[in-house]
Formats: structure tokens, sequence, C-alpha cells
């Protein structure tokens, strides 16, 4: 990794501390992003050919810092909060303010809690904490919510404007209080694994928040045990994880799921999936996220059985249709269901969805493109594989569909 490289990740891994520690001191996230925006751009510059430092996180702390008081300091109807803050920023290295005996002891897990307020509107909860914690770009962030990229700027301006508003506390909520944010913080970790699971050849900026989703559905997972739902997110991206290294081929082209080679699969990570499974159902309360843990450990008996229950996979999805309405759902409903009954009932399943609102969802365009091609109706499927291609597929998945474009055309 060359030093411009080495800088990029560095920068990565210190974003939620920094943005944190700014969050906190300013009680402003736009502030923050700028000022971690605006170091980070300096720290690619000054280390593209220096060492790094030894503390990045500090350095783009002590650096955003400067920045952000520079800037309230041109902006005279910010000039009482300028005179709150210290009045000599010695540009050194100190650490980010960092607080012991926290109960979450994770800096990133911790900023989603703070990010995941009650005061902040439901619906912008975990698109706000993936865009300030984990830095994703809001247009992908709006493709996952299946919103136009202006709508979702406006849900996390407002939700910005609500927390200063509001006057937000950049603090650990106590362990009572965990309880009221549990939903968004599981949906941030849920879509934020969604949007590196789309990549299957890991070639996107936002590949790196798989394993850190892993990483981070563990942690909780240990934290709150009483949680069914906890235990079930975790088990849930256990499985996805389990097939990482099948999901491509050498040439470094997608491989589906039905596809895949199953010996390729991580048995050690299956069974440790299942065994939170085991804990969550013996809890007793059943919830969407163990639904989809289901659904994709019974994929996973594949591996082991030799085949797929499809029968199974589509009743869970039944399940799930009811608990979680939506489209997203309904769209893997439909492709089960085809190789259940066939790709016409599948197709039919899909045409019953709104189109007009799935015009920019590439998943929609694949799994019609797929079905289509099952038919015969090879004009149709082309067209489909078309569509898809224009909505910017990563690497991997554009070497697939526009094989299958090619297989349609043969």
């Amino acid at each position: 990794m060359d030093a411009r490289g080495g800088a990029g990740a560095a920068i990565i891994a210190a974003r939620p501390v920094v943005v944190a520690a700014l969050a906190a001191r300013f009680r402003d996230l736009d502030l923050a992003e700028d000022g971690f925006a605006d170091a980070s751009e300096l720290a690619l510059r000054q280390f593209s050919d220096d060492p790094l430092p030894a503390n990045m996180a500090a350095w783009l702390h002590v650096a955003a810092r400067r920045r952000i008081i520079d800037r309230l300091r041109r902006d005279a109807r910010l000039a009482k909060l300028v005179a709150s803050q210290s009045a000599s920023e010695a540009f050194v290295a100190a650490e980010p303010e960092l607080l012991p005996g926290e109960p979450i002891p994770d800096e990133r897990l911790r900023l989603i809690f703070i990010c995941c307020h009650p005061a902040i509107a439901p619906d912008a909860r975990a698109a706000l904490t993936l865009r300030v914690v984990c830095g994703v770009p809001t247009e992908r962030i709006a493709a996952a919510f299946l919103m136009a990229v202006p709508a979702m700027y406006q849900r996390l301006t407002r939700a910005k404007a609500k927390i200063r508003e509001a006057q937000v506390p950049f603090e650990t909520p106590e362990p009572h209080l965990w309880g009221e944010r549990m939903a968004a913080v599981l949906a941030t970790l849920e879509i934020g694994y969604a949007l590196a699971y789309q990549d299957a050849g890991s070639s996107e900026p936002t590949a790196d928040l798989g394993p850190e989703v892993l990483r981070l559905a563990r942690m909780l997972a240990e934290l709150v045990p009483g949680d069914p739902e906890v235990l079930g997110l975790a088990a849930l991206v256990q499985l996805a994880e389990s097939r990482r290294g099948a999901r491509v081929d050498e040439t470094g082209c997608m491989v589906p799921l039905s596809e895949q080679d199953a010996a390729r699969w991580d048995a050690p990570l299956i069974a440790s999936a299942a065994r939170l499974m085991d804990r969550a159902a013996a809890l007793g309360r059943s919830g969407p996220y163990q639904i989809m843990a289901a659904i994709h450990l019974t994929h996973a008996r594949r591996r082991d059985e030799g085949f797929t229950d499809w029968q199974a996979i589509v009743r869970l999805y039944d399940v799930l249709l009811a608990m979680r309405p939506g489209a997203v759902v309904a769209i893997n409903r439909a492709l089960a269901l085809g190789r259940l009954a066939g790709a016409e009932s599948a197709l039919a399943a899909l045409d019953a969805l709104d189109a007009a609102a799935l015009a920019t969802y590439r998943p929609w365009h694949a799994a019609r493109a797929h079905l289509q091609a099952a038919t015969g109706d090879f004009g149709a499927a082309q067209a489909s594989y078309r569509a898809a291609l224009t909505l910017n597929p990563p690497r991997a998945e554009r070497l697939y569909l526009e094989a299958r474009l090619a297989g349609t055309s043969a």
C-alpha cells in the first residue's frame, strides 16, 4: 500500500472518534463533518510522501478543530460560540476526548447509539447515522432507502437541524435507555451491511463496512444478550459473511447465491450463527431479523444437505412480508417463488409491485431480466439487463450482468 493509500485507510478508521469528538464539542453535525472533510483533505496532501503520524485520529481532530474555529471566527453570527471555545487552541497532537468507563467499548458503536437519539425522526435515524458515522455518500443512502437523492438530502438536513435546535447532547446513553434506540441501531447496521454486500467484489469505498458491521453486530450481541432481535441480526450478518469467499469467480465476476460452490462457505461461521439463532429462539420473541436469518440459514443448509428447500424459503418470506412489507422483501420473495413455482409466477408477483417507484432500483431490473430470460423472452430480458447496467453496478455485478446480457443475445 502506498503512502496515500495508507493515509486514506487511516483517515477512514479515524472517522468515528474524530467526528464524535467534534460533534460533542461544537454540537453541530454539519460543522463536524465539514471540519473532518477539510482535515482529511489536508492529511492526504501532507502525508502523500511523508510518514503517517503515530496517531492519525489525534492529528485529524486538532486539524479539524482549528478549521472549524477559523470558520466560526469568520462568521459574525457565531461569534458567541467562538468565544465559548478555548482561548488558545495550540496545534499539538492531543487525543480526542475519550470518556473512560464507557458502557459501550467501541467508538463507532457508541456514536451509532448517540446518533440514533429519540429526538430525531425515526425515519431519519439510520440514514443520518450512516452518513455521519460511516461516511456513506448521500446518493448511496438514498438508493438503499429507495428514495430520490434530493428527498434524502432534505431528510438529513432536517435531522441535523433538529439536533441543533434540540441541543441534543452527544453523550453515550445509559444502558437502560438503549431500548428506545435499538431499532434504529439495528437498522443502521442492517443497511450498512446491505450496502457493502451489494458489492460482491469489494471494489467500492463501502466494502469495508461488511467486516466492520460483522464486528459491531457481534459486540452488540455480547452487550445485549437478552434481545432476540440483536442476536438475530448478528446471526444474519454472520450467515451472509460466510459466503464471502464464494461470491466472485476467478475473473472477478459475481456468482449468484444459487450458483455458488457451497463447499467454499465458511462452516464455523454458519455454526456460530445457528447457535445465536437457538439462543434467540429460546427467548421466545420472534422478529424480522430472526426471520431473515432463518432464510439465510435455510440457504446455508445446502452446504451439508446438497439441496435448497425453496418451499421453506417462500414460507419464511411470506412471514417476513407480513412483518415488514416492502419492495425489497417482495422482490426477493418473487425470486424464491420462481424457484418453487416457475418464472411466470415470479414475474406475475413482480408485476404486482409499483414499477415506477422501482425504476431506479437495480435489483428490480436484474430480477426481471433473470426471470424474463427464464421464460424465453430474450428481448425483454436484454432491455432489463441494459436498464440494470445503466444504474452503476459495482464491478463484479457489472461483469455478471454483461455476461448474462451476452448470453441472451447469443
